[in-house]
């Protein structure tokens, strides 16, 4: 990792009272990946309720990290510090310079806490160095041993010393990037601490959570976000030294295809600009870059409240949540610690009302509820002792039926394993296939992959968690197997897990497994929307046959035997491939049918398989190769989807 150049300021740990006045956007919440803003249309409460302030604060190393501070003006009584720390910029910065809303949600801002937001190390205005999260360091045994857990038990003191009239008491959360940051805070955490929420926490980048999924490479999302949005800063400086990318054209699809190897992406247009980028391709196995900033195996030592919230349709950071929650309840027995998870996208609970996501509708205004029902209860309990403690250990919002469940544990201590079988002729069942079933096929050939959406965008767009798989039905190198109608609801929690025997005529390929919810050809149609009449615009969207994607993941075959060591399939010998789909909690409403589509490539939302055993960023032309690919459904060689469904 390159090293960030060091601020020339030695000031004294006073407030930094800021001469220019500078003008500075945040980055919008639709942005990819780790990126997450919340704006509003007036700062006038803000300015009129808080006096900001702005601190270098010293850490034990001498570097000095750049703090807004939002003090209430209301004296009456003392506050909790509310704290959030970002690689995404404080802006605006300037003390006469404030934010439009602060905190979570309005209601935080109304009921007065001391807002706290940090540039961490090597970012915007804060000097040191900047490390892709910030490897943990378990034993701090010199002023030089830093981390983000020791930066942040330097500001507490700091904030505790010389910000006046504050309660003692401090709140820390974050979504995404600052989700990370949350997570890392608290470990060995500072006993002020009194409640923490970690919110889509980026948690272990290769083991499905932004930078790899089954050991394919999240192609669009890491080239959009490190080739527009995050890269290296020389030294502390308010503006971004990221430019947006010009794709040249509107079709992803059609620009990825064109690059080639992805390679070609650093080399020929970043131009070797950005080496966070080059770090997230050059890493194709889970090596010791990896495995050191795997967060989850060090939040250890946690001595507060902890609330780790996540979204059923998080496009970045849907894995991070649970990796977190459990390793929490593993280290930390005793420890207050829940999971709240809802039918939202990445930080969608921050920003959006929650009902709907495209063209699947939720029944309620899920996120405001969120926001004044459990969020604001949370920390009002633990940093002021007002309310109840009433959170449940999984507080998770169940799809399909539309309602919040509680639960005990989680997953929930009464689900069952059962294997949904692929059979012949397209059928999919809980009962196990006969002797002589066989094995369906396909070709799947590079240089047209299946793309993972119907329609033209750059970015990734949301709602791709829960678009319209018709579209990839209808190819000859996607297979579909489906249940009949159900004749009663089916309603399954925790993980999905492929167990498929595959073969291959190539030496390495990809295996996408998407769970789909069908829709009866009865469906209604959304209000409003009138199927009769001439079609001169935008064509209605017919929820009929509606094919609802759940979730997917791709699977490298290379790497069904070691995340560490890829190893060559034989061709046309068959093989193993079992792996984990992030969690989910729905319910296959009565009339609908499961279905199972199984395809080789998802393009560009994952890089492409030559499929041929190489080093895929460095790929020649001639490596990318068609496969005739096999996937079996025979009694010794049987495949399925386990998933873990509730009684009824």
């Amino acid at each position: 990792m390159r090293k960030c150049a060091r601020s020339s300021s030695r000031r004294d740990a006073n407030r930094l009272w800021i001469v220019a006045v500078m003008a500075f956007g945040l980055f919008c919440a639709s942005m990819p990946g780790k990126i997450f803003a919340q704006e509003s249309a007036s700062g006038d409460y803000v300015r009129s309720n808080y006096t900001k302030y702005e601190y270098k604060i010293p850490m034990r190393d001498e570097e000095k990290l750049f703090t807004s501070v939002y003090v209430p003006k209301d004296t009456l009584a003392p506050h909790p510090f509310m704290m959030t720390r970002t690689p995404y910029s404080v802006a605006p910065y300037g003390e006469n310079q404030y934010k439009k809303t602060l905190g979570p949600s309005d209601e935080f801002e109304k009921a007065a806490y001391i807002f706290v937001y940090q540039d961490v190390r090597g970012r915007y205005m804060s000097e040191g160095e900047f490390l892709e999260m910030h490897p943990h360091v378990d034993a701090h045994k010199s002023a030089s041993d830093v981390d983000d857990s020791t930066d942040t038990y330097d500001t507490i003191e700091f904030l505790l010393k010389n910000v006046p009239n504050n309660n003692g008491k401090v709140g820390i959360w974050g979504i995404s990037y600052p989700g990370f940051y949350t997570s890392a805070s608290i470990i060995d955490s500072h006993p002020a601490i009194r409640a923490a929420s970690p919110q889509a926490p980026m948690t272990d980048l290769f083991l499905t959570d932004d930078g790899y999924h089954g050991g394919a490479f999240m192609l669009a999302a890491n080239f959009e976000f490190y080739g527009s949005y995050f890269n290296l800063f020389p030294k502390p400086s308010p503006i971004s030294p990221a430019t947006p990318f010009d794709f040249a054209t509107p079709d992803g699809y059609e620009f990825f295809l064109h690059a080639g190897a992805t390679r070609n992406l650093e080399t020929h247009y970043l131009k070797e600009s950005n080496h966070f980028f080059d770090d997230q391709l050059s890493h194709t196995t889970y090596d010791d870059y990896w495995k050191a900033r795997d967060l989850s195996r060090h939040m250890k030592n946690i001595k507060c409240a902890v609330m780790v919230v996540g979204g059923w349709f998080d496009a970045e950071d849907l894995s991070g949540p649970f990796k977190t929650f459990h390793a929490i309840d593993q280290f930390n027995p005793g420890i207050q610690n829940s999971i709240v998870v809802g039918p939202w996208v990445h930080g969608g609970w921050g920003r959006n009302d929650g009902d709907h996501l495209g063209d699947v509708e939720f029944g309620a205004k899920t996120s405001l509820f969120y926001r004044a029902n459990i969020e604001f209860p949370f920390f009002e309990y633990y940093l002021k002792g007002k309310g109840t403690a009433s959170l449940p250990k999984a507080y998770v919002f169940e799809t399909g039926t539309n309602v919040w469940k509680k639960y005990d544990s989680w997953p929930p201590a009464n689900a069952q394993a059962k294997t949904l079988y692929l059979h012949a002729g397209g059928k999919l069942s809980f009962d196990p296939p006969g002797a002589n079933e066989g094995s369906d096929e396909y070709v799947s050939d590079p240089a047209h992959p299946v793309p993972f959406i119907d329609y033209i965008a750059t970015d990734i767009p949301q709602r791709y968690m829960t678009d319209d798989q018709r579209f990839a039905a209808r190819r000859t190198d996607v297979l579909v197997y489906e249940t009949d109608p159900l004749v009663e609801d089916v309603t399954i929690t925790g993980p999905v897990s492929p167990k498929l025997r595959i073969a291959s005529s190539g030496t390495d390929s990809d295996f996408v497994v998407k769970l789909i919810d069908v829709y009866p050809n009865d469906a209604p149609d959304a209000a409003g929307t009138d199927a009769a009449a001439r079609v001169i615009g935008a064509p209605p969207i017919r929820m009929g046959g509606y094919e609802q994607l759940l979730r997917g993941e791709p699977m490298r075959a290379k790497f069904r035997n070691s995340w560490e060591r890829p190893e060559a399939l034989t061709p046309g010998k068959v093989s193993e491939l079992n792996f984990a789909m992030p969690d989910v909690n729905h319910t296959f409403r009565k009339g609908h049918r499961i279905m199972v589509q199984i395809q080789s490539s998802w393009f560009p939302l994952a890089d492409r398989n030559p499929q041929t055993f190489v080093e895929i960023p460095d790929a020649k032309p001639e490596d990318f190769k068609k496969a005739t690919e096999q996937v079996f459904h025979r009694k010794d060689a049987a495949s399925g989807i386990e998933l873990m469904v509730l009684p009824k």
